[in-house]
């Protein structure tokens, strides 16, 4: 089964050969409750999202990646953060891509639609503040959250 691999400043990474925009999508619910997915991957959790596409918006990118993940709807409120840090390298073994980070974190309202998983999760659920500390997650993705809760309206660039 092909993976995802994550690594932050780890002299054994792979040499980044790609760089590819993408986009990770927050969610809250009426409760505080984050929309959260199981990554099939690599068994972490991790909010909605993926690679933008050609010809596509981020908020095109955004609306769709969290509809395939999750089988919610959204529309795109405003943006949380870039993180573009050349010390995370994602190594996909499926085809050795090893990608430099390149997310941009956006904040999105449920419109609609049911929790669904796919083939990229294989759960799906929302989660409760006091929660997520408990969660098996990569390190860069704790990290966006982390800083979209405790820093609510201050978008993060790096």
């Amino acid at each position: 089964m092909a993976r995802r691999i994550d690594y932050y400043d780890d002299p054994d990474a792979p040499a980044a050969n790609s760089m590819v925009p993408s986009t990770n999508v927050l969610i809250e619910n009426e409760a505080g409750e984050l929309l959260m997915i199981r990554r099939s991957d690599n068994g972490n959790w991790a909010v909605p999202g993926g690679a933008i596409d050609l010809g596509e918006s981020l908020a095109q990118a955004a609306i769709r990646e969290t509809k395939e993940e999750s089988g919610i709807d959204c529309e795109v409120i405003d943006v949380v953060g870039i993180y573009t840090d050349p010390k995370h390298i994602i190594l996909y073994t499926s085809n050795g891509e090893a990608r430099q980070e390149f997310s941009i974190v956006v904040r999105a309202r449920a419109t609609g639609g049911e929790l669904t998983p796919s083939s990229e999760s294989t759960e799906v659920r929302w989660i409760s503040r006091s929660e997520l500390p408990d969660l098996t997650m990569d390190r860069s993705m704790r990290r966006r959250i982390d800083y979209y809760l405790e820093n609510p309206g201050t978008p993060y660039i790096d």
